[in-house]
């Protein structure tokens, strides 16, 4: 007689077998699976994932039937489920232990473990990952069992992979690492960036910003735009943005976008200095201090201003030093002669601007008062005097007044007093001065005898000149300012020297230091007749910015020298130097727009220009305008963006190759009215772009499982008692599966070529 039990849905007859149960445990969405297992829930849903396969002893049965159940199981997320399908071998024990043979597609991805006594469960094994958007939804496992007896039984399992929310992933650069902007000061509000991202699942995704105050805002397409115009003296230099994409659950990224506001030349200096009224002594010497003119230039922040200072009224008492703003004495300033006599104060207009010859500017008067010295002794016209007196003249008689033909022509009355000292000379003993003061000459004698006065002799010597006077520089010292790209021989200042001695000597001039470069002993000669001084060969700003000169003059016998002091004034005279200057590449026609291609970046160096003077654009080639630079201007280095999609299919783009060429401009800082006056340079790079179709080749190739034996002995109907069962295969063969494969290359969003293999069902 026999028996029958239902197990989990299989027909089990008595007989000396054992039933293995496997359990199949699975994950799904919240709120599908039981609430007794939310427990047993796994952090992951890969790796985790489990079917449980059970044993009992059930030798008492007879036999069993063994239907050929195919069950289906479902990989989700968050809870689990149980499945159970119903196998029998014999007593004797398990030979082979559950194994998976084959399966279709052919896939990695899951394999049997043991959890105990008899009690094994299929998991995930994590290589590959599965993935609902990139794999196959379902896959058949084949698993086979065989006990001691050389029983075996072969079955299927169904899984399905269940699609899973997963969140929003950005695409392009902002993937990678922070994206860094930079917004030049005085731009007005524009689109200044595009984010890009995608969904797994496809579905429409939201934009959000983070923090809100800020002066931006972003779109539902992605695209950041600035909300003001930024004043880099006023604002905030840089802006972090967290920018967060929602899909409609709630799941979202959040990547950084770093805003740096870039500072250019639209300040105009001002003068720190308050004062305004100086006084200085006449008679001062050359190279005398005056007063030290300063002024900041707003765009230089905390930095030292670069400021460059010149005096516009025309003025032959002072000069200022450019790059100082030194404000001293060059010529002779006396109180005493015209116009000086009657306005002692000059006014001098100082000038201070950003950049050499142009450029913001701003102009401050200052007064200098000059004080009268004493410097004049006083002066007789004429100074011999002829009178003549009675010889009876009488004592105390007035004979000449001197004071109405002498003075003093010092200004101030403290300086302009003099007195008369007693009188010598032969017979002066009859005369004398009422005062000091007075200057009145009287005699002092009754009675003059004229025969005192027999003769009067004249004597005439004459006066042999000699060189005793040393020559004397109009200046103690000489400042002149050339800019670098001053023609060879040009005249670039002059000297002057002169002696006491009469008649006047022969001043020769010549340079005895000072002026030599690496490649010349001097690039400077002076005309050795006029003291006019001139360049022998070109300067350079970048490599000497001041000459020092010694410069003599020789009466033949004596000497003087005087400094020289030539400063070279920068001119935008050098090109940007950008590495690399060339550079070839190939990228995804899919690449997303806003992607840093293949990473590239230019460096530029300017030797007399600001890192902040740099402007990129692409001259030639840039059809369609599908490349860019980031940021276009206002730093020494920038980076190749993909500004638009490329759109073969509609015809719009029929180039595959691109040969940009880019160039770089030293002009960013000048406003617009100061670049017509500027001299601009100009630097290049060349770039070739070929863009490769995705996928550029598809090649099909048939690749074959290595065909294992499985298992090697008798095979017999479970349905047949006896030993000797008619159907019986030696070295049956199992599991043999053949696998057609597509290797497709590709290349991914940041342009770098893949590999793939994607295998076919069967």
């Amino acid at each position: 007689m026999t028996k029958e039990k239902n197990l989990g849905g299989a027909d089990v007859k008595q007989g000396k077998h054992t039933i293995i149960f496997l359990q199949f445990a699975s994950w799904e969405h919240e709120g599908q699976g039981r609430k007794d297992d939310e427990e047993h829930a796994p952090s992951s849903h890969f790796a985790g994932s489990s079917i449980c396969v059970k044993t009992w002893d059930i030798c008492q049965y007879e036999y069993v039937h063994i239907s050929n159940l195919k069950q289906i199981f479902q990989l989700q997320s968050v809870r689990l489920t149980e499945h159970l399908v119903l196998l029998a071998v014999s007593c004797s024990g398990v030979e082979i232990l559950p194994t998976i043979v084959n399966s279709n597609p052919l896939t990695e991805a899951f394999d049997i473990e043991s959890k105990g006594i008899l009690e094994y469960r299929v998991v995930t094994t994590g290589n590959p990952v599965l993935d609902y958007e990139t794999m196959p939804k379902s896959f058949d496992l084949q698993i086979f069992i065989e006990d001691t007896s050389g029983r075996t039984d072969l079955n299927i399992l169904t899984v399905r992979v269940i699609d899973k929310n997963e969140r929003p992933v950005f695409r392009g650069n902002i993937a990678i690492q922070t994206v860094t902007i930079y917004v030049l000061e005085g731009t007005p509000p524009e689109r200044i960036y595009r984010v890009s991202a995608t969904d797994p699942e496809n579905a429409e995704l939201k934009y959000s910003l983070l923090p809100a105050p800020v002066p931006f805002l972003v779109l539902e397409s992605g695209d950041i735009f600035s909300t003001k115009e930024f004043d880099y003296e006023k604002d905030q230099h840089c802006y972090f943005l967290n920018i967060t994409v929602t899909d409609p659950d709630g799941l979202n990224s959040t990547k950084t976008v770093n805003i740096n506001i870039i500072n250019i030349d639209d300040e105009r200096p001002y003068f720190t200095t308050k004062q305004r009224i100086y006084r200085i002594p006449e008679e001062q010497s050359p190279g005398t201090f005056v007063a030290n003119i300063t002024a900041k230039d707003p765009d230089d922040e905390d930095s030292p201003s670069r400021l460059f200072y010149s005096i516009q009224s025309s003025d032959r008492y002072f000069s200022i030093n450019p790059s100082t703003g030194v404000l001293q004495v060059t010529g002779r300033i006396d109180r005493d002669a015209f116009p000086l006599r009657l306005h002692p104060n000059i006014s001098v207009i100082v000038r201070v601007e950003d950049s050499p010859g142009g450029g913001n500017a701003s102009e401050m008067e200052i007064t200098i008062i000059i004080d009268d010295i004493n410097d004049n002794p006083p002066e007789c016209n004429p100074s011999t005097f002829r009178n003549e007196a009675d010889e009876n003249t009488i004592a105390g008689t007035f004979l000449l007044d001197l004071r109405n033909y002498c003075k003093d022509i010092d200004v101030d009355p403290s300086n302009n007093q003099f007195n008369f000292t007693g009188l010598s000379g032969f017979g002066s003993n009859n005369f004398a001065l009422e005062s000091a003061v007075s200057g009145r000459l009287v005699a002092i004698c009754s009675v003059l005898s004229l025969q005192e006065f027999p003769y009067i002799i004249y004597i005439y010597i004459r006066i042999k000149p000699v060189n005793e006077f040393f020559p004397v520089f109009s200046n103690l010292s000489y400042e002149f300012s050339v800019p670098e790209i001053t023609k060879v021989g040009s005249s670039i200042g002059k000297v002057n020297a002169r002696d006491k001695d009469w008649p006047p000597s022969v001043i020769t001039y010549s340079i005895i230091a000072g002026g030599g470069t690496r490649d010349y002993t001097s690039i400077f000669w002076i005309s050795p007749t006029n003291g006019d001084v001139k360049i022998l060969a070109r300067l350079d700003y970048e490599t000497t910015q001041k000459h020092i000169l010694t410069v003599q003059a020789s009466d033949q016998e004596k000497t003087a020298t005087a400094s020289v002091t030539v400063n070279v004034l920068e001119v935008n005279d050098e090109e940007p130097v950008c590495s690399p200057s060339f550079y070839s590449f190939q990228i995804p026609v899919s690449l997303a727009v806003g992607t840093n291609i293949n990473g590239f970046r230019i460096e530029c160096k300017d030797r007399d220009s600001d890192p902040r003077s740099f402007r990129y654009f692409i001259n030639e080639g840039n059809v369609n305008n599908h490349f860019t630079f980031s940021p276009s201007a206002g730093s020494n280095v920038s980076r190749l963006i993909l500004a638009s999609s490329f759109d073969y299919e509609s015809g719009l783009d029929t180039n595959w190759v691109y040969r940009l060429r880019v160039h770089i401009t030293d002009d960013n800082l000048l406003s617009t009215r100061d670049k017509s006056a500027h001299l601009i340079k100009t630097g290049t790079v060349t770039l070739s772009i070929r863009v490769v179709p995705n996928p550029t080749t598809v090649i099909t190739t048939t690749t074959m499982t290595k065909l294992n034996t499985v298992f090697d002995g008798e095979a017999r109907d479970p349905g047949k008692k006896d030993s000797n069962s008619s159907t019986t295969w030696n070295h049956s063969m199992l599991a043999l599966n053949i696998c057609v494969c597509k290797h497709v290359v590709m290349a991914n969003t940041d342009g770098a070529v893949v590999s793939h293999s994607w295998p076919t069902a069967g």
